[in-house]
């Protein structure tokens, strides 16, 4: 059997494996009160909340709080995790974890705070700095009980035992992975996601989308993943009517025409189906598209999904290229289609930019401050990204370039 580009350990051309999370799922309006229970169902003991100021001021925190102490729990919270987390955020937060002699960690916030929780799981549990735990398996001790929140419907971190943290001299993502740090339980409630300004929803909401599109087709997809990456797929195509209209300045008249448990269904299948995306990425990986972004991220602080965003549409159509049956089974969920039809990788495409548009994110580098000097400098840069080993079409340098150029 042939090696297969990418792949997994254990994994050949003619094979596939999933290493799956085996934590609890609790999902609804509301469940956010219900944290103390399940916090102590799972070992309580002394609790650090891993989270960020925009978190806190939206009054997340203090609600988490009141349930935690309501069952009975030592509470401390960490809330100074910043966008893109450095190893100085992981740092700082395993120092509140030793200060507090935390026994159990949360991660309540975004993909930033969910990863902060991680990475300083593996820091205060195993020693040293986050540099040492990149790649993945190489935390030699147990791990502390944690569970991940996720406010925003977006990045799938906490179905993932993987901490990505940029490291602070080059600002490179480091992708931190081992079984021991996936987070126990999941908690899942529509209510936080409500409250994300708009910009946020959009990029969290357009990254998920990626992560369900580059999974399906990775060269180590399979049926597993795919299947939570197409169903992932149909509740953010539902949900992201949601996304949209928070753009509109009139948003909140037009909310008004919804009734409360509508709202509330249209952000959980948001939430749900950047979970399930997020799932399909532990079950296989992603593709050129993330390769492309880590480097617009790390070099120009570009928010990562809206990096994603401006670069997915010209990845499909390259992969494309050369066949479009990967791509086919998505397609068939932007509903009806006929003989005459495009490409299935053409459509695709064509959904994305109006998707991205919808949501009033910029379609082109030069919108966002890249300057075309340094395309060739990301090119390089882009191509050794570890993801971009797992893209269906092999990438090169040269490719990672041209695929810049077309989308400055």
């Amino acid at each position: 059997m042939g090696i297969k580009r990418g792949q997994r350990p254990l994994e050949t051309e003619g094979s596939w494996s999933v290493d799956t999370a085996p934590g609890r799922v609790v999902f609804g309006a509301g469940v956010i009160d219900l944290i103390g229970d399940l916090v102590q169902e799972l070992g309580g003991g002394r609790v650090l909340v891993v989270t960020d100021p925009g978190v806190t001021a939206a009054g997340h925190v203090h609600r988490a709080s009141v349930s935690l102490r309501r069952a009975g729990l030592e509470v401390a919270v960490f809330s100074e995790v910043r966008e893109n987390p450095g190893e100085r955020d992981v740092a700082a937060a395993a120092a509140a974890a030793k200060a507090h002699r935390a026994t159990f960690l949360i991660g309540l916030g975004g993909g930033s705070a969910m990863d902060c929780a991680k990475g300083a799981n593996f820091v205060f549990t195993n020693g040293g700095r986050m540099e040492d735990y990149w790649g993945f398996g190489k935390a030699s001790r147990p791990m502390l009980p944690s569970i991940g929140v996720p406010c925003t419907a977006g990045t799938g971190s906490e179905a993932q035992s993987f901490a990505v943290i940029s490291r602070e001299d080059d600002h490179r993502k480091m992708a931190c992975g081992d079984p021991k740090a996936r987070f126990l339980a999941t908690l899942l409630d529509p209510e936080l996601v409500r409250t994300a300004p708009p910009q946020v929803m959009a990029a969290t909401g357009l990254d998920a989308f990626s992560h369900a599109m580059e999974s399906f087709v990775a060269t180590a997809a399979n049926p597993y993943s795919r299947m939570f990456a197409s169903e992932g797929f149909r509740r953010l195509l539902r949900g992201f009517e949601i996304v949209v209209e928070a753009q509109r300045a009139d948003s909140q008249a037009r909310s008004g025409r919804k009734s409360e448990d509508e709202i509330n269904e249209l952000w959980g299948d948001m939430l749900l189906g950047a979970h399930l995306a997020g799932a399909a990425i532990e079950a296989s990986m992603l593709g050129a598209a993330h390769g492309l972004a880590n480097p617009l991220t790390a070099r120009y602080d570009i928010t990562h999904g809206v990096a994603v965003a401006v670069m997915l549409d010209h990845v499909v159509r390259y992969n494309g290229e050369t066949g479009d049956t990967g791509y086919t089974g998505l397609v068939r969920l932007l509903g009806r289609s006929g003989a005459g039809d495009p490409p299935a990788s053409t459509r695709l495409a064509d959904s994305w930019t109006g998707l991205r548009s919808s949501a009033g994110v910029a379609g082109r580098l030069r919108d966002l401050g890249v300057q075309e000097a340094d395309l060739e400098v990301l090119a390089n840069q882009a191509s050794k990204q570890w993801t971009a080993q797992f893209n269906p079409r092999a990438v090169t340098a040269s490719d990672m370039l041209s695929l810049y150029q077309a989308a400055f």
